[in-house]
């Protein structure tokens, strides 16, 4: 019996050891820190901790790691963001955020560099955020900065990924059925998840492999495999959807989407917004909208002060004549720098064109 607990304990000790050695290997690798994103400067608008520098890479294997800094409101940017009516706020998603890129690869400033550098450009981008979410953050721009001149960068997957329990909401939404529009139910954070956020060998398992809790065990025994080369685990997507995922909405909730969204932003717009449509599947064939985009278009078009570019024919002329790809790679259909300077160039000719 002696024995048997001496063998036990011995195993402790030496799991004990083998964490705390895994723990220091990745705190000296450039694993992904927590980002404690919450709600900071507004009830509707998450953003990052101001001031803060946060670790971020891809996969298994620390793809593109990048040290983010935020700054006095806690986006994502190199430069403060203060009142301005030079400024142009640049709204979007993960797209706009770019973590996995330099900053000076980033879209905001490669529209701040095609401007001149006369103009300060206010990189607003949220990951995991849609239409409605934008509005919100037009709104703070246009309130608080004192913006006039915004470029939003979306696909039609933010049309319908406004709708309620679609994951990508992180304000208002609307309810598919009801069409009566709420602020999702924010989860709150135990104490004991917001030390474990603190651990880089957590942060690796479940930020860089993407393993949830309740898979842990599993995963971890089928770990050594989904290491081998061709592995898609830890791949980092972007948010757009297919058309597929937003199929069977009836037309009437999507026009109520849109309408609101039109409407919510309609007051603080000043001077110009300039919409700039994604393509689906820039890399492979840059297709047609999808319908959300399409009557997106069509019901946006009326307004006075905005413009709508689509990027598909700059895709496809870029992919007629260079076998240089658009994406960050295959394990991650986020737009590189060449993609990102493309709709850079085109938000920049919309905003130059006039009405």
């Amino acid at each position: 019996m002696r024995h048997s607990y001496r063998l036990l304990g011995g195993l402790a000790l030496g799991m004990v050891l083998v964490t705390l050695t895994a723990e220091v290997l990745f705190r000296l690798l450039p694993v992904s820190t927590a980002t404690e994103m919450d709600f900071y400067i507004d009830p509707l608008i998450p953003t990052y901790p101001a001031r803060r520098d946060i670790k971020m890479s891809t996969g298994w294997d620390l793809r593109n790691p990048q040290v983010l800094r935020t700054n006095n409101l806690g986006f994502v940017s190199d430069i403060d963001f203060v009142p301005d009516g030079r400024a142009v706020a640049v709204i979007g998603d993960s797209f706009v955020e770019s973590s996995m890129l330099p900053y000076s690869q980033r879209l905001g400033a490669q529209i701040q560099t095609l401007l001149g550098g006369q103009r300060p450009v206010y990189a607003m981008g949220t990951p995991g955020t849609s239409l409605l979410d934008f509005a919100e953050r037009i709104r703070f721009a246009g309130q608080s900065l004192h913006v006039r001149d915004f470029v939003v960068f979306m696909h039609g997957g933010d049309v319908h990924e406004s709708l309620c329990g679609s994951g990508s909401v992180k304000g208002p939404c609307l309810d598919q059925h009801s069409l009566a529009f709420a602020v999702e139910q924010r989860t709150h954070t135990s104490a004991l998840k917001k030390v474990v956020r603190q651990s880089a060998l957590a942060q690796y398992l479940f930020s860089q492999l993407k393993i949830s809790p309740s898979e842990a065990p599993e995963a971890l025994l089928r770990l050594p495999a989904s290491l081998l080369p061709g592995s898609n685990i830890g791949a980092r997507q972007p948010t757009a959807p297919t058309a597929e995922r937003g199929g069977g909405i009836p037309p009437e909730v999507i026009d109520k989407l849109i309408v609101s969204f039109l409407e919510r932003v309609r007051p603080h717009v000043t001077g110009t917004l300039t919409i700039v449509m994604n393509s689906p599947s820039p890399q492979d064939k840059p297709g047609p909208l999808d319908v959300h985009a399409l009557r997106f278009v069509e019901l946006a078009a009326r307004e006075p002060r905005v413009k709508v570019v689509e990027m598909a024919g700059a895709f496809r002329d870029h992919m007629a004549n260079s076998p240089l790809s658009l994406q960050v790679g295959p394990y991650d259909q986020h737009l590189n720098s060449i993609g990102l300077r493309l709709v850079a160039e085109t938000a920049v000719s919309a905003m130059r064109a006039g009405p």
